[in-house]
């Protein structure tokens, strides 16, 4: 740094390189960078959810006790899920409905995976106003078309777990599913 002198004005020129005035600021901004990440990453880190809801986000059931014609319920995410072992005639009554007359049309072969036609997998929740229809248990109503009856409101579901009579607007959920081997599927 260089002063020179005009008049009665001193005028000091600033020489090239970084002042002790640009290093104490640049250190300040790193300090309280470094320290607002250090309050900020718990803060966020702890609206990840935990460990037993991370345990809880997928669901394996084994499917070598479900009879054919028989359905079981399992629990995934806390709500229920219907496992169905379906029949050739169970198939053979969804695949023989257009699903252009239906509400919410879908054929068999978009609710289940390829080359696993006989397994239909739902969540057992009516997609009306919640409730869980019956269809599931042993010798509990399944409706008018041989699939589930939600008691509450009176929606029939076929054998596809398709809305077919009822306030219900759409089918009986699908979620995500994977089988793992032919005897065990992994749903989440």
């Amino acid at each position: 740094m260089a002063t020179e002198v005009h008049g009665n004005e001193a005028v000091v020129s600033e020489g090239e390189g970084v002042r002790r005035r640009d290093f104490i600021n640049i250190a300040a901004v790193s300090f309280a960078g470094v320290g607002a990440v250090a309050v900020v990453l718990p803060l966020v880190n702890q609206m990840n959810p935990s460990a037993d809801v991370l345990a809880a986000s997928t669901t394996e059931v084994d499917l070598s006790a479900i009879a054919e014609g028989q359905a079981i319920k399992a629990v995934f995410r806390s709500q229920p899920l219907f496992v169905r072992h379906l029949t050739a005639k169970e198939i053979a009554e969804a695949d023989a409905v257009d699903p252009a007359s239906l509400r919410d049309p879908q054929t068999l072969e978009e609710r289940v995976v390829d080359g696993k036609k006989q397994w239909l997998i739902t969540m057992g929740v009516c997609t009306h106003l919640g409730c869980v229809p019956l269809g599931a248990g042993e010798g509990e109503n399944r409706g008018e078309f041989g699939g589930y009856f939600c008691p509450c409101h009176g929606s029939h579901y076929d054998t596809a777990a398709r809305i077919r009579k009822g306030p219900a607007p759409k089918n009986l959920l699908v979620p995500a599913y994977k089988f793992t081997s032919d005897t065990a599927v992994l749903v989440g």
